[in-house]
């Protein structure tokens, strides 16, 4: 609350030199006005002593801020202003700040995956998709992967900004009427005393399609938290077991469960991104106001904007956490990939008999069957193929061995992590 309370005294102390600037107050009630613009002079406990009274919380501070100055300079406060020129404005300062914080965060992730990417560039694990085994590929590519969505979010983060952090002073309807003949210009020279951009053309409130992009940037980041955590808790389950979150010695998985080492900070930023994702809607039932402003979007954005920011910063930590002090179970990763039976590389072997001359369709036909009935018959792969006479007159048992090694089907995931590495550092 003070921190609001400061950037809304910030932006009346801003205005106030402004006015000043272009001849419409004595520079000396300019410098009161500013030097009184402080949450030691304007308490938060005496705006909302004055809000009880008023019912108007921008109305509250004008008050409390001319009670702290003498009766020439107080004339001035709020000169040609209406509430969202100060509401608003302050909203892109907390934005801004919020962003560099949130920006922090995603640097700080970022470097967390990247180094684990290096780490286990050669780490050898099952591929899955639709929850089964596909082809072999690395922990350190997977890790690679997370760390570009993260960069990728610290893109996004730049981009919105230009569009986020933005104030106005145009007054009730956006013309400036009350301001003055040198209106433009002083809004002009407030977002300049500010180091925030000016909404070109406003109504009597910044454009609200500038915070349901945010929000949904915001959302996008927790989708991200969401799938990357999600990920965590697939490999920590009981039945994979190759990687599990950090466990403190005193910590306890399950009241009655002892054995249970449970992914909860996982869950944790799992569950919270659900709400982050909730506030898409009301942010975005926000744009469309009735004519030059209503407050329906007030309630719903007191709520939202700082949430939204809290929620996103702290899950951001917690996944910057969870992958810092992972356990990583190589031993297990191999023994996963070796239980399939060679069934996972089936596409290794099938590409090979390609490279032997055989159609591609053709290929692909005989080591379905033969996947098939390997798995009928619980046996290696390796055992039914080399039983098959059209492979065995196209492979060698050494062609054969090398086609079912997934070191040696790894494609380019050390170079591409390589890359990712050195264009992001480690």
């Amino acid at each position: 609350e003070e921190g609001r309370l400061q950037r809304l005294l910030d932006v009346e102390a801003a205005l106030a030199r402004a006015h000043a600037k272009v001849g419409n107050i004595p520079a000396a009630a300019a410098t009161l006005v500013a030097a009184k613009a402080n949450t030691r002079a304007v308490t938060v406990d005496r705006v909302k002593e004055l809000e009880e009274q008023t019912r108007h919380d921008i109305m509250a501070v004008v008050l409390a801020l001319s009670e702290a100055c003498d009766k020439d300079a107080a004339r001035y406060v709020h000169l040609g202003a209406t509430s969202n020129d100060i509401s608003d404005t302050a909203t892109a300062l907390q934005l801004r700040d919020a962003i560099r914080v949130l920006t922090d965060d995603l640097k700080e992730l970022r470097g967390v995956l990247v180094s684990l990417a290096k780490k286990h560039r050669k780490t050898v694990i099952l591929g899955r998709t639709h929850g089964q085994a596909a082809v072999p590929m690395t922990f350190g590519l997977k890790m690679a992967v997370f760390a570009t969505e993260t960069d990728r979010h610290l893109e996004r983060l730049r981009q919105v900004e230009t569009r986020v952090v933005v104030g106005k002073v145009s007054g009730a309807v956006g013309t400036g009427a009350a301001l003055g003949d040198k209106a433009l210009e002083i809004q002009k020279i407030v977002m300049e005393d500010l180091g925030i951009q000016a909404e070109e053309a406003s109504t009597q409130i910044v454009g609200r399609d500038r915070y349901a992009e945010f929000v949904m940037v915001l959302a996008n980041i927790a989708g991200s938290l969401d799938k990357f955590c999600t990920e965590v808790r697939n490999l920590q389950r009981t039945e994979i077991g190759e990687v599990a979150e950090a466990f403190e010695e005193r910590q306890v998985g399950s009241s009655t469960m002892a054995q249970k080492e449970n992914p909860v900070i996982s869950e944790n930023v799992c569950s919270l991104a659900r709400v982050v994702r909730g506030f898409v809607i009301p942010a975005l039932e926000n744009v469309p106001l009735w004519h030059e402003r209503d407050l329906t979007n007030s309630a719903a954005e007191r709520i939202i904007l700082p949430h939204a920011c809290v929620l996103v910063d702290d899950m951001l930590a917690k996944t910057a956490n969870v992958f810092r002090t992972l356990r990583v179970y190589p031993d297990r990763m191999r023994a996963n990939l070796e239980a399939t039976k060679g069934q996972a590389m089936a596409e290794s072997v099938m590409i090979v008999l390609v490279g032997k001359g055989l159609g591609r369709q053709e290929a692909h036909r005989l080591v379905q069957r033969a996947a098939g009935e390997a798995r009928e018959k619980s046996v290696h792969l390796r055992a039914v193929l080399a039983s098959d006479a059209k492979v065995a007159k196209l492979l060698n048992a050494k062609d054969l061995d090398a086609a079912l090694d997934p070191d040696r089907y790894l494609g380019k995931s050390t170079e591409i992590v390589d890359h990712i590495v050195t264009r992001l550092g480690a």
